[in-house]
This record gives structure tokens, C-alpha cells and sequence, in this order.
């Protein structure tokens, strides 16, 4: 909303999986336009549960004049990504949004997500070229900081797997998402697991890779967190990579590896890893709505033991606690509370 009513925004870019049936994003699209900047939207028609409201909100931004692009043909338009470019003191500057959730005002409120918001010109000059890409204005397939399915995530992760595995067991892999089911991937932590790598799976949903199996996988966890939120985000750790962390729209499945438009994120500061990777840590201490997959294919709850620990409780405190200080405190005051309280969480 805000892009929309500055007059100093030019551009606004962005894709639309599932926009839902009311949506304001949308809606502040429309009044951009109208306002005379220039609007270029994605809009999925493919997306599950969602064709309907896809069709409508493609057809009412076409009519006021925004550049409205239908997916590409034979993959399915699946990354979250929003670009606004504005002038600033004579020159343009560009804002990009990466995440792993859609940008739908109900499942925004009962999914657990990560998004990632810069204005690193690296991710920028990706952010232009990808969204090129997608109007069909170039066949720029490959890109320098981010890594687009279906030609670059997967063989990104299988080096990473393959890297991290040379430390044995210093070696440390959390993978996060809602599916495992792609074999190449499964393959590679197999292996990982006999160098002694530290395997810690966090699937809510399917998961084909079977842990504890010795001599294979006795090294793999697998745990899926079950709770009030539904959890969304898709988050792959390496101990030892020199970009710990990266947040994805892509589950490990091939649908979203080889047959989707799909993006990884690096995530380049240290003090966001740091975050991710303590909100990591605190999921694989949960004992409250954590549930672990044996080797029998049977998931078992983790017992209460000690100290009560439920993740989502504790996150949700979190972010509660940051809102409420938005409201009256200074951006540095902020921010340096948000570190002190998932610290203390």
C-alpha cells in the first residue's frame, strides 16, 4: 500500500500463487496503477484451490492496465517474490521481497513463514532478471545470488549435502519443509549419514526417507511439528557452509525441484542466521507438539520430559512482544530487544 501511494515508486513486480478471494494486495496493485506506475504481476492460473480467484484478480488488474503475465508453459509458477523500484535522490533504488509463504491474507495468519526483505543491489539485478525472465523480455535461466528451480536449486542442495558431509560427525544438516520425497536428495543424506553427518529433519508432511536404519541412516532424524500454525516455511541449514542458511519456496519433492519456477534465498548476514537457526534449534528442543518418525514408519510424540517447550508459543510471544514495541520504540531499540528475547526464549 504504501509502494502504491508514494509518488516517487515507479515499478512494482511481483508474483501471485494464491491471492485468495479478498485481496488487499491486490487491491493496492490496482490503485498503483491508476496512480500511473507500472504494475507487472504473475498470476499462477495453475494454483490449487485458487484458479477462481486467480482468474478474477488476472482480468481486474488487465483492465486497469497492468501487465499481467499467465504463468509459462509446462512449469508451474511457484516462487514468492515482489520487486519495487523508486527514485530516490536522483537515482533508482530497488526493494525485494523473498519468501516461503504466499502472498494470501488468510493463510498469512495460520501458516508459520520466513521471508527475507534487502536492498543489496545483488539481489536486485536477480530480482530484474527473473522477473524478465518470467514476461518472457529474456532466457536469462541462470542467476548469480539467488538459485531458481528447475535448473539450479537442486543441484545447489545436493553440493551443499555433499560438502557438509566432509566434516563427519562435525558435520551438521537441518533441512525444513512440508515434503521429502525426492530421491536424489534422500540419496545424498543417506550417505551423508554413513560419513557420521548430524542429520535433522523437519517434515510436517511426507517423508520417504526412513531413519534409523543402521549402517544407513542411524545418523538421520525426523521430526514433524504438528500445532496450532500450520508450518509452511522451507529452511535448509549446513553447519559448515560459508551461507549457513537459505529459505526457499521450494519443498524437496521433484514437483517443486524440477517441474516448478521456484526460489532459494541465501541469507547473507550473520545475525538472520543466527536468528533462523536458533528458531531451528528451538523446534528440534520442542516437546510439546513434536512428534518423531521411527524407523518402522510409525510416528511416535516426544515426551514432556524437563522443561515444557512448545515452539510455537514461544515464537508467537516473540513476535507479539516486537509488535508491540514497533508501535513506540525506535527501529534500533527494536531490534536490539528482538535479539535479546529469542535469545533469552
Amino acid at each position: 500500500k504504501q509502494a502504491a501511494a508514494d509518488p516517487e515508486t515507479i515499478t512494482i513486480r511481483m508474483t501471485l500463487y494464491r491471492a485468495g478471494p479478498n485481496s488487499p494486495i491486490v487491491k493496492a496493485l490496482i490503485d498503483a496503477v491508476r496512480d500511473g506506475k507500472q504494475v507487472m504481476v504473475l498470476v499462477e492460473l495453475k494454483a490449487r484451490f485458487d484458479e477462481e480467484n486467480n482468474l478474477r484478480w488476472a482480468k481486474l488488474l488487465e483492465d486497469v492496465g497492468a501487465h499481467v503475465v499467465y504463468g509459462i508453459p509446462g512449469l508451474k509458477v511457484h516462487a514468492k517474490i515482489a520487486q519495487v523500484i523508486k527514485r530516490q535522490g536522483g537515482k533508482l533504488k530497488s526493494y525485494v521481497h523473498l519468501a516461503t509463504g504466499n502472498y494470501n491474507p488468510s493463510t498469512s495468519k495460520i501458516y508459520t513463514d520466513m521471508s527475507y526483505f534487502t536492498t543489496k543491489e545483488i539481489f536486485s539485478t536477480d530480482a530484474t532478471h527473473f522477473f524478465h525472465f518470467l514476461t518472457g523480455f529474456s532466457t536469462h535461466t541462470k542467476l548469480d545470488t539467488l538459485f531458481m528451480s528447475p535448473t539450479q536449486i537442486k543441484p545447489k542442495l545436493i553440493k551443499l549435502i555433499e560438502k557438509e558431509r566432509k566434516h563427519g560427525p562435525q558435520g551438521h544438516i537441518v533441512l525444513k519443509a512440508n515434503s521429502l520425497v525426492d530421491a536424489d536428495i534422500i540419496q545424498a543424506l543417506y550417505i551423508a549419514s554413513q560419513k557420521g553427518c548430524k542429520v535433522d529433519l523437519i517434515i510436517r508432511g511426507i517423508c520417504c526417507l526412513k531413519p534409523g536404519i543402521k549402517g544407513i541412516s542411524e545418523n538421520i532424524t525426523v521430526s514433524s511439528v504438528i500445532g496450532k500454525y500450520l508450518e509452511h516455511a522451507r529452511v535448509y541449514f549446513f553447519k559448515h557452509d560459508k551461507v549457513k542458511c537459505y529459505i526457499s519456496s521450494a519443498d524437496l519433492m521433484p514437483r517443486n525441484l524440477v517441474r516448478r519456477v521456484e526460489l532459494m534465498t541465501p541469507i547473507l548476514e550473520e545475525t538472520l542466521t543466527q536468528k533462523i537457526e536458533q528458531i531451528l534449534m528451538l523446534q528440534l528442543a520442542d516437546n510439546s507438539l513434536r512428534w518423531e518418525l521411527q524407523e518402522d514408519g510409525n510416528y511416535t510424540k516426544v515426551p514432556s520430559l524437563g522443561k515444557k517447550i512448545n515452539n510455537q508459543c514461544v515464537l508467537e510471544d516473540y513476535v507479539n512482544k516486537i509488535h508491540d514495541k514497533t508501535k513506540k520504540e525506535t527501529p534500533d531499540y527494536v531490534s536490539r530487544l528482538a535479539n535479546r528475547i529469542l535469545k533469552e526464549s
